[in-house]
């Protein structure tokens, strides 16, 4: 089956890229650089719990509240260190400015495997790239960082765009920055709500990347699993 795609959007945490070490651990060290002593699981612990409740009281960067991203995340990170015990203002500020920084870069994330092969080759073939992601407006600074945004013609973030995945208006922005109608596109991502079945439902095709040994979600035609980013290739060029 010829798919005849046009245009090819992709995810990019977990997806493209991952986080070099835990959330808990790089917290931890920059703690440490400051002189505070605080568990990696503890602050591992503390994000996770913080960052569900902003998330929940703030969608999307707390972007149709008036929040800046940026101010959302100096929130997070503080929370999470008064949650692990660090009580001085001042500590927090400094930790939550550095570590607001440290994620713009190289530093901290690293390229899945195939991800830099597979987007040159899908480039070399002629397909139009754009980024479809929930993150905030670090997310081209980022992708400059480790050498990726180069393949992409638009990098649309849920703060940019107004909406996040699942939303289908996300995708429709997509679509009319790639120049594409849904049949001539395929959205390439690691959740299976958010990225596949979303992209589907706005009438794209939809490419599932699930590691083996990773904990079996819905069923998904397996056409449409990626075992690795590599595997892209064959699944579209027939």
């Amino acid at each position: 089956t010829m798919l005849r795609l046009r245009l090819l959007t992709w995810d990019v945490k977990d997806t493209l890229l991952r986080l070099r070490q835990p959330v808990g651990q790089s917290y931890a060290a920059e703690a440490r650089a400051q002189g505070l002593q605080v568990q990696p699981e503890a602050l591992g612990r503390s994000f996770r719990e913080v960052y569900g409740a902003q998330s929940r009281r703030f969608p999307n960067y707390g972007h149709s509240q008036g929040l800046s991203s940026r101010q959302w995340w100096l929130d997070v990170v503080k929370q999470s260190f008064r949650l692990s015990g660090v009580q001085d203002e001042a500590a927090l500020t400094k930790l939550a400015e550095k570590l607001y920084g440290d994620y713009c870069s190289s530093n901290t994330w690293e390229l899945l495997p195939g991800a830099a092969e597979t987007l040159s080759r899908c480039r070399q073939l002629g397909f139009r790239m754009g980024v479809v992601s929930n993150f905030d407006s670090r997310l081209d600074a980022i992708l400059s960082q480790c050498n990726l945004r180069h393949h992409f013609e638009f990098v649309l973030t849920s703060e940019a765009a107004g909406f996040a995945k699942p939303d289908g208006r996300i995708f429709e922005q997509a679509l009319r920055l790639g120049g594409a109608r849904p049949e001539q596109a395929a959205h390439i991502g690691d959740d299976y709500s958010r990225d596949y079945r979303a992209a589907r439902a706005a009438g794209m095709h939809s490419f599932l990347l699930r590691a083996a040994g990773q904990a079996e979600g819905p069923q998904v035609p397996p056409e449409h699993v990626l075992p690795t980013l590599s595997h892209l290739l064959a699944r579209i060029e027939k």
